[in-house]
């Protein structure tokens, strides 16, 4: 199987942020809910303008998500890094798990409002893009400070083989309770889900950069699971689907 473009980046056209904002934001991105069948969880918080004229705040998920908008529905959003939105936005990641929250009701309607009319006056998404990193440069003077020990902590679980949550809560100089605290906070949800979520992205990277036939065996060994089934396992529990359909070349 020859894998061209995965199925989870149909809808999704990346680029990196403005090279201040590199150290705060992953991406910048548009894409067309609509297409946005089977998008991949990950740890990380989204601020998003919708063509409707909304704006959202996207929260880290432990599984694909699809909310059944119209095809041809535009959304544009930047990406923060892992760690890097919950003390910038002034929240926990664990409150906005699994959820996509209308931005007013974090910032109040007059303040969501204004940044929404500025993102929707652009005259193209290139523009709405800039906008809403505008937002990311003007919350950095409030932001409170990044836990240090979470980036230590996915450092350490973005391995192949990463440690036990008891040798990882050792080796940072924590309890095991301190550690799923702090994973909370910043990622959303403990070290163990944490993991599984990293070692599924990091399979669809080592899918995306592969030339050839891909053997699942090898993509499962690659990225660090056990064997091809806890692969498919893993893909069907926060997927909701198989190895063969997710890799599948457009």
């Amino acid at each position: 199987m020859v894998v061209a473009r995965l199925v989870v980046d149909r809808w999704l056209l990346e680029r990196r942020p403005a090279p201040d904002l590199a150290d705060r934001l992953v991406c910048v991105w548009r894409g067309d809910l609509g297409e946005a069948a089977m998008p991949l969880p990950d740890e990380r918080l989204d601020l998003v303008w919708v063509d409707d004229g909304s704006l959202w705040l996207s929260g880290p998920e432990t599984t694909s998500w699809s909310r059944g908008y119209r095809p041809g529905t535009t959304a544009v959003g930047v990406g923060f890094k892992p760690g890097v939105g919950p003390p910038m936005l002034g929240l926990a990641a664990a409150e906005v798990r699994d959820a996509r929250v209308r931005l007013e009701e974090l910032w109040g309607d007059r303040r969501a409002r204004e940044l929404a009319g500025r993102v929707a006056a652009q005259p193209d998404d290139g523009g709405r893009a800039r906008e809403l990193e505008g937002a990311v440069r003007r919350l950095t003077a409030r932001a409170r400070p990044v836990d240090g020990v979470a980036f230590e902590v996915a450092a350490m679980l973005n391995q192949p083989r990463p440690a036990s949550v008891l040798e990882l809560a050792r080796a940072i100089g924590l309890s095991e309770r301190q550690l799923h605290r702090r994973c909370l906070a910043a990622f959303g949800y403990g070290p163990a889900v944490l993991a599984r979520i990293l070692r599924l992205q990091r399979a669809l990277q080592l899918a995306r950069s592969h030339h050839g036939p891909l053997r699942l065996a090898a993509l499962a060994a690659g990225a660090g699971y056990f064997d091809q089934q806890h692969l498919a396992h893993e893909v069907r529990a926060i997927m909701g689907t198989t190895p063969t359909r997710l890799l599948r070349s457009r």
